[in-house]
């Protein structure tokens, strides 16, 4: 019996209304599933995409269009982007001019520090930079050090803005003359009947009060019962640290980041250029050059990809800050801002057939509320990734399972250590892979799976990712 157009047309509307969100997708592999319900999460709560690399064909699809909270996996869409467009072989630059006469080792003026956006500037690499300016016949600086940090836009933000950690090194915001992630270790002993602190490396221009106390007892909760404050009148340079520490405990260490990046900057330069020997006689300010500024030293970074190695594998926050900035000087020009960054990936993406529908760039770390991604796209990036001729250095940064980053004590089973490399991600109710898994068969898989639901950061998304791996491991 022929129908009518309209009733054709009120059958199909009718048919599209009762077929679920994900009607297009595969179906779950029944392992997959069985996880997916042991859990108890929501499967519209649940994205997944997996697709072999070779050949481009679709292994499975769950949700792929959602976007998506991505945590720390959307640091590899910041990597590659940087790799892609810098080039494997691109390096920051910190440079040191002298801005004044400068004979016979003695500069009569000021050294001008300005910072090029490196993000790895370590206290070792730091104190190469010191010893470097010695080299050059640098013995002693008349006037001060200047901090010239302009490369990168002033951050519109504080530290403690995501969760209220202000003093956790993993909210260090990025700085153009960022040292050693704004970190010192703090080591707290007991001596003399006394808890005494040793902090490595001392700025020379912090002042630290000791105000910890003895308590007796089991040691139990050990650096927990530390606070560290600023002083409200200084709050940049001099810092407290308060707290009952039981007579019991062994000595323990803890990073914690402090001070401004400029403060910190300088006064780790300090510290090193007396211990080197040199000689100051002023402070320090915010500036820059003069026009007749001689340049006596440029100090390069490590190149790119090593930094994405450090990035991806140990899912440093800030190193990735730094890239998505650095892409937007680049790109867009100096200086330095997260929107350059944004609009640099943004147009890199869809030059290069990348669907962006639902992305929401923030800073490029993951360490956001408002970044949104779909595992299509990030799929599709791993894939376009896969397919470059920069994909070794790309591959080479991911976690190894069973073997490093934080991959370290994950998928151990006998023949997959070594074969998966997956970014890890979690933030708060958040938890996410994405990567790649050199299957048993010897078949390479793009995989991305993304869970956003209470509690999926403490573990509770665990057992369906191992499934999944496993299942994709099994091709």
């Amino acid at each position: 019996m022929l129908r009518t157009p309209r009733v054709l047309a009120g059958l199909l509307a009718l048919l599209l209304s009762a077929a679920p969100a994900f009607a297009r997708d595969l179906p779950l592999p029944p392992t997959v599933a069985r996880a997916l319900e042991r859990t108890g999460v929501p499967a519209h709560n649940v994205s997944i995409y997996v697709r072999e690399a070779t050949n481009d064909a679709l292994a499975l699809t769950w949700n792929a269009e959602q976007p998506r909270s991505p945590a720390s996996t959307i640091k590899v869409l910041t990597t590659f982007a940087a790799l892609d467009l810098l080039g494997p072989g691109y390096t920051w630059k910190t440079r040191a001019f002298a801005d004044g006469r400068f004979e016979k080792g003695v500069l009569h003026g000021d050294l001008v520090l300005v910072g090029g956006g490196d993000p790895y500037m370590t206290s070792e690499r730091w104190w190469a930079f010191v010893q470097n300016l010695r080299e050059r016949g640098l013995k002693h600086i008349t006037g001060d050090i200047v901090i010239d940090n302009s490369y990168f836009a002033p951050a519109d933000a504080d530290r403690g803005d995501f969760d209220g950690q202000s003093f956790r090194s993993y909210n260090v915001l990025p700085d153009a003359l960022m040292v050693n992630f704004q970190t010192s270790r703090f080591t707290i002993a007991i001596e003399d009947a006394q808890p005494q602190i040793l902090l490595n490396p001392q700025p020379a221009n912090l002042t630290l009060h000791n105000r910890l106390k003895l308590s007796s007892g089991k040691c139990r909760g050990g650096l927990r019962a530390v606070q560290f404050s600023a002083d409200p009148v200084q709050p940049t340079n001099t810092l407290a640290l308060s707290g009952a520490i039981p007579a019991s405990c062994e000595a323990m260490s803890i990073p914690r980041a402090i001070m401004t990046a400029p403060e910190y900057a300088y006064g780790l330069f300090r510290t090193f250029w007396l211990q080197s020997g040199g000689a100051l006689d002023g402070a320090w300010r915010q500036g820059s050059a003069s026009a007749h500024a001689q340049l006596i030293y440029e100090h390069e970074s490590l190149p790119l990809p090593e930094v994405i190695r450090l990035v991806n594998k140990f899912s440093n926050n800030v190193m990735a800050r730094h890239l998505l900035l650095t892409l937007g000087a680049e790109k867009v020009g100096a200086p330095a801002t997260p929107e350059g960054g944004r609009t640099a990936v943004y147009q890199w993406l869809i030059a290069r057939g990348v669907n962006t529908e639902g992305l929401v760039l923030d800073n490029g770390s993951g360490l956001s509320r408002s970044e949104r991604i779909s595992v299509r796209t990030l799929g599709e990036m791993l894939d376009l990734a896969w397919h470059s001729a920069f994909m070794p250095e790309f591959a080479a940064s991911f976690p190894l399972s069973a073997i490093d980053g934080t991959l370290r004590q994950r998928f151990v089973t006998p023949g997959m250590q070594g074969r998966i490399r997956l970014k890890t991600g979690r933030i708060e109710d958040v938890s996410g892979l994405a990567g790649y898994v050199n299957a048993a068969s010897g078949k390479t898989f793009v995989v991305v799976i993304l869970v956003n639901h209470a509690g999926a950061h403490a573990g509770l998304a665990e057992p369906l990712q191992t499934e999944l791996v496993r299942w994709v491991f099994a091709q």
